[in-house]
């Protein structure tokens, strides 16, 4: 017999979900749509406390819609960096408002740290790997302690770093056992067009501007016609990611090139 899929005690001090946990929910989803295996994982309580990480980028909206569906009091976690373009932000405000989602809830990077670690704002120019650590890493982790799993809008698409990611998998950015969801994992970049289509979606400004990947403005730059979607993020630099989803980039022991003093 298939053993079931652990419910999260909240009072269960060790790790949230195993390997076994995130391997049974994958067994059980597979080959299921989207919008209605993330209904069960989300209305039955599957993954525990669930918060999604959105950027409110290029194609955030698609996963905002698909929540907003299902529950929109839906925790939706945004990192204000004090980066990002003012498109960005204008863009966030006007989905959570057309979505009607009631739980964004709004990260920002701690004042003390910034005020030692990048008092110019500059860190991002010679370190953009510590930039993305205090301005995202750490905050995140701080929020993530309230919740069981992570919702992600990444593809397979968007990078060789997450082609063969599956729909559940372990946190591994730390030891507390949360799942990562990635409802989108399997979705082509025709589907993703396909759904805005479908459902009337607004598309992030500056996509028609060039820019199919968006981040902070001064590590996001335009993207010629054909290049990766995500070639315009730190460009030239060896960087692919924020390290949001980077192991241990929120225990301390983070990868060649972060600064681990706070």
């Amino acid at each position: 017999m298939t053993a079931p899929i652990r419910k999260v005690d909240l009072l269960d001090t060790g790790p949230r979900f195993t390997a076994a946990d995130a391997a049974r929910l994958n067994a059980r989803f597979a080959g299921a749509a989207t919008a209605d295996w993330l209904a069960t994982v989300l209305r039955e309580g599957l993954v525990g406390r669930a918060a999604a990480v959105s950027s409110f980028g290029a194609e955030s909206a698609v996963l905002l819609h698909l929540l907003a569906q299902i529950d929109p009091g839906t925790a939706v976690l945004f990192l204000d960096t004090g980066k990002h373009f003012a498109e960005t932000l204008a863009y966030r405000d006007r989905l959570v408002a057309q979505l009607g989602l009631t739980n964004l809830q709004v990260l920002v990077p701690d004042p003390e740290t910034m005020a030692r670690r990048d008092a110019n704002g500059l860190r991002w120019s010679y370190d953009p790997d510590g930039c993305c650590e205090i301005r995202k890493v750490a905050p995140l982790a701080g929020a993530m302690a309230g919740f069981d799993a992570s919702i992600t809008g990444r593809k397979a698409f968007q990078a060789a770093t997450r082609a063969n990611l599956p729909r559940f998998e372990i946190d591994t950015t730390d030891a507390a056992g949360r799942l990562k969801v990635n409802p989108l994992i399997d979705w082509t970049a025709e589907d993703v067009a396909a759904y805005f289509r479908a459902h009337d979606l607004p598309a992030h400004p500056l996509v028609a501007q060039g820019y199919p990947s968006i981040g902070c403005s001064p590590c996001t730059s335009k993207v010629a016609p054909g290049e990766d979607p995500r070639s315009g993020r730190w460009k030239g630099w060896d960087k692919t990611e924020c390290g949001i989803h980077v192991p241990g980039a929120a225990d301390g022991e983070l990868p060649p090139g972060f600064d681990p003093v706070f």
